[in-house]
């Protein structure tokens, strides 16, 4: 009898090294072989492969995959019918969300979406901008971009329909932003089979459940001390917490032993003041992952 195997697709491009990282926080060592899209991860029961998160959402909704991580864009953009099974915010630059927003040269008249009239709009997200465009009622020439797009207008385009993080590369191109069509975050995916099949749901729950624990640790640091009870109210009013800090008793009567959870850039300023404060054996250790 064949072991049951779930199919995972893994984003190829620019989050690719940034989700095998994510996988190798969460505990699972994932691979990637040069010009080979078959990635090797040590769990037998998950085969990997490598998707454009712009066709993940077909690939896993027409069963080729049982699941994936893809842009909420993406999903919006190829109009897939898959169950979001949660949501993971990261990205090639920053943690916040990539934005779609419409951009025109700096001296450009448009001001708004009214002014797209009849005009010429590039961008990779034809569905997801021709559909925003219908909520303005606003007819305009929508064509697929294959990249450089920030280069189009004047000559080629009026606008873009481009997406952003810091909005620096826009700034470079003498583009300015009109307007925000949506932000989209990665989220993780299914197709209604996989999600019914219990196997399939248990072993893309845990996983999902791991990689967000590996998320939560991001930037974060575990502090542990030992303190005078006297000291103990001092201590506490420094030491900003996940939750409330962990207070175990010592062989010393009078002293504790506190653990918590701290953002990592702030060490630098609050270990002083504990010291200062009462604690004493100050330890600092680095976060894997952070189940809640």
């Amino acid at each position: 009898m064949n072991e049951p195997i779930l199919k995972l697709g893994i984003p190829a491009g620019s989050l690719q090294e940034a989700t095998g990282e994510l996988f190798r926080k969460a505990g699972y060592k994932v691979t990637f072989a040069s010009r080979n899209y078959y990635p090797t991860i040590d769990d037998p029961e998950i085969q990997c492969m490598l998707i454009r998160a712009q066709e993940m959402p077909r690939y896993v909704e027409d069963g080729s995959l049982d699941c994936g991580l893809t842009g909420y864009d993406w999903i919006l953009e190829n109009d897939a019918k898959v169950v979001e099974l949660g949501e993971l915010v990261f990205s090639k630059v920053s943690k916040r969300p990539v934005r779609w927003v419409l951009a025109v040269p700096n001296d450009s008249p448009v001001q708004s979406v009214r002014d797209l009239q009849g005009k010429r709009v590039a961008t990779e997200v034809v569905n997801v901008t021709r559909r925003w465009l219908a909520q303005h009622g606003v007819e305009a020439h929508v064509e697929f971009s294959w990249g450089a797009t920030e280069a189009k207008p004047p000559k080629l385009a009026d606008a873009i329909v481009e997406v952003t993080e810091t909005g620096s590369s826009l700034r470079a191109n003498n583009l300015r932003i009109v307007a925000d069509l949506l932000q989209s975050t990665t989220r993780f995916i299914c197709n209604g089979r996989a999600h019914a099949d219990a196997w399939k749901r248990r072993k893309m729950e845990d996983l999902l459940l791991m990689l967000k624990g590996a998320m939560a640790a991001e930037g974060k640091v575990g502090l542990m001390m030992n303190v005078r009870k006297a000291d103990l109210p001092a201590v506490l009013k420094i030491l900003p917490a996940l939750q409330t800090p962990t207070i175990s008793s010592l062989s010393d009567p009078d002293w504790a032993d506190v653990n918590t959870i701290i953002d990592e850039n702030i060490v630098r300023q609050i270990v002083p003041q504990l010291k200062q404060a009462g604690a004493r054996g100050i330890v600092e250790y680095p976060l894997n992952k952070i189940i809640d």
